[in-house]
């Protein structure tokens, strides 16, 4: 009688192929974990049924997902936990109906006519409207000169009074690029409004994205409003400063803002967004700090660096003017603020009267001296009065809410960040230290870099 003895199946007779089947398992499990794992930024507690049809179907030739700039990070400190959409909606929909109070009418503002579109106030000019304690003050805040849109566009902005998300492209910098992750409602409860010039709706209209003889422009989500730009600045990013920084005054029935660089591409819910970085924070302004920079200085330093503002000597000009005023650099004694330059690609505001002083001055900051928002952040938020309760949000969050991608490639010609020549310091940017006004400034930010 034959013993029966047991055999090893075919497949597993080869090692080779038992340790490549145990590597690939493994390998499906580590990358299941870490995506699992709570080094992601985003959480959300519930599920959640996006807007799954695209918002608009561009021909091939635009090129809207191409050069999109990849992040690195892989790690998050402080992750955002998302609350559910429904329970959002309905709070932020509660609170747009009992809001009256917290409109732009709080804040009263100059009126009359001016050679620029911000007036051109004084350096002692614009730090006296820093100290706002007297509500009958009127404050500085642009619109000296009409801004030139369409009245169809001027009531469409004003019968936004939710919220509303705000970009702008001019010079044909950018593409315009739907917002993606959209609940099933938000369309219904928040406003998507894309400020253009001409030379941007002239590309807009030789894709056959838009006809220039319709007298108004939609892209998907995105209402399109033309900015007959002439009569306003030279410099195109100083045009877009005026829908990113007076938000409150062309939308003044809006109780909450959400300003994205056209460079971006939001990906995530902008009423989640509202509800996790400003109300659950119970925030004025929520903003990413810069990934590399705390001083303003150091900004300054690399805007000059990469020629990011052509003229450099204004740019010392505008430092000296900060350091003799009161700008220090960052130390634990400004906390609860963690930084002193944000990345002001994404920003968002509930709107009152903080948020809107706030706004206000800085833009008075930007005509004085140019359109770098970061290199006036910190002296306003510092200086001003009432303070901002802010949300510095880590850069890893921002990366997770938004997609970046360049701009678009221009052949010949200036950036649109610089002027058409670039002016030169008479010496290195303060790497001697060669500014008496900022000296107390830079000793103390050199002595907290060698701690």
């Amino acid at each position: 009688m034959m013993k029966a003895t047991a055999t090893t199946p075919p497949l597993f007779q080869s090692k080779l192929l038992c340790l490549s089947l145990l590597y690939l398992f493994t390998s499906l499990f580590l990358a299941l974990y870490s995506s699992l794992s709570s080094t992601k930024c985003l959480f959300r507690s519930s599920p959640f049924d996006p807007i799954q049809s695209p918002l608009f179907n561009y021909p091939p030739a635009y090129g809207e997902h191409k050069y999109a700039i990849p992040t690195l990070r892989s790690s998050c400190t402080s992750p955002v936990f998302f609350s559910d959409y429904w329970m959002v909606l309905k709070e932020i929909q509660e609170f747009n109906r009992n809001s009256s109070s917290l409109g732009s009418s709080v804040l009263k503002y100059k009126q009359g006519n001016a050679d620029s579109f911000g007036g051109n106030f004084s350096t002692q000019e614009r730090i006296s409207y820093f100290d706002h304690q007297d509500d009958e003050l009127e404050i500085p805040c642009g619109f000296f000169k009409d801004f030139p849109i369409s009245n169809s566009d001027r009531i469409a902005m004003e019968k936004c009074n939710g919220v509303v998300v705000v970009s702008a492209i001019f010079n044909d910098h950018d593409k315009i690029r739907q917002p993606r992750g959209l609940g099933s409602k938000t369309l219904d409860h928040a406003c998507f409004f894309m400020f253009i010039d001409e030379a941007t709706l002239k590309g807009l209209d030789y894709h056959n994205i838009i006809s220039r003889k319709s007298n108004e422009y939609k892209v998907g989500a995105w209402r399109i409003i033309k900015v007959s730009s002439e009569n306003l600045y030279e410099n195109a990013a100083m045009n877009a400063v005026i829908p990113k920084f007076l938000v409150h005054r062309l939308f003044p029935n809006s109780t909450y803002s959400i300003w994205i660089d056209a460079k971006m591409q939001l990906v995530v819910d902008p009423l989640l967004l509202i509800h996790s970085l400003v109300i659950v924070e119970d925030a004025d302004i929520a903003i990413s700090r810069h990934p590399l920079y705390v001083h303003t200085m150091e900004e300054a330093m690399a805007t000059a660096r990469w020629k990011k503002w052509g003229d450099v000597d204004s740019l010392k000009t505008q430092m000296e003017t900060y350091c003799d005023n009161g700008l220090m650099p960052w130390s634990p004694k400004k906390l609860p603020y963690p930084s002193d330059v944000p990345d002001s690609a994404l920003i968002l505001r509930k709107h009152g009267v903080a948020t809107n002083l706030f706004s206000c001055l800085l833009f008075n900051e930007l005509e004085a001296f140019n359109p770098r928002d970061q290199l006036a952040f910190a002296y306003v938020r510092d200086l001003m009065n009432p303070k901002l309760k802010l949300n510095m949000f880590d850069v890893e969050v921002f990366e997770q809410v938004a997609v970046e991608y360049r701009h678009n490639l221009k052949h010949g010609g200036p950036s649109v960040s610089q002027r058409s020549k670039t002016k030169r310091a008479s010496s290195d940017f303060y790497v001697n230290g060669s500014c008496s006004k900022c000296e107390k400034y830079l000793l103390q930010m050199w002595g907290e870099s060698h701690d």
